[in-house]
């Protein structure tokens, strides 16, 4: 069992609750890990037997474009189409970071992670 990893992707993307973050958007960060059995990719050096980076991006991208509410939802909806792709993961974890959120204070982030099964029962 192994872990399969992208940290820091980031985006401009318009999620968000409060109109201002509807029509300016705001940069968002975005790791995504997942537990995967790749023992055979780790002896035929093959891509086909283990999690393919470039298809965990373009799910992570996609949803990026399609504003939502909820960093919760964006979540889901990556972790839904990431199991698509490779129904066999034993955990996917994404974790969604707004930098400077709208609060009326200085905050670096908001932060939500969502696990996979965990947070599924």
């Amino acid at each position: 069992m192994g872990k399969v990893s992208l940290e820091g992707i980031e985006f401009h993307a318009y999620h968000g609750v409060f109109s201002e973050e509807t029509k300016l958007g705001n940069r968002f960060t975005v790791d995504i890990h997942v537990q995967t059995d790749f023992r055979k990719a780790m002896l035929d050096d093959d891509l086909r037997s283990t999690v393919d980076y470039a298809k965990l991006y373009k799910i992570a991208k996609a949803h990026m474009l399609e504003p939502v509410r909820l960093l919760e939802h964006l979540s889901h909806l990556m972790i839904q189409d990431i199991l698509k792709e490779y129904p066999s993961l034993k955990s996917v974890t994404v974790t969604i970071k707004k930098h400077n959120p709208a609060l009326g204070g200085v905050v670096n982030f908001s932060v939500v992670t969502v696990t996979y099964p965990e947070d599924y029962v």
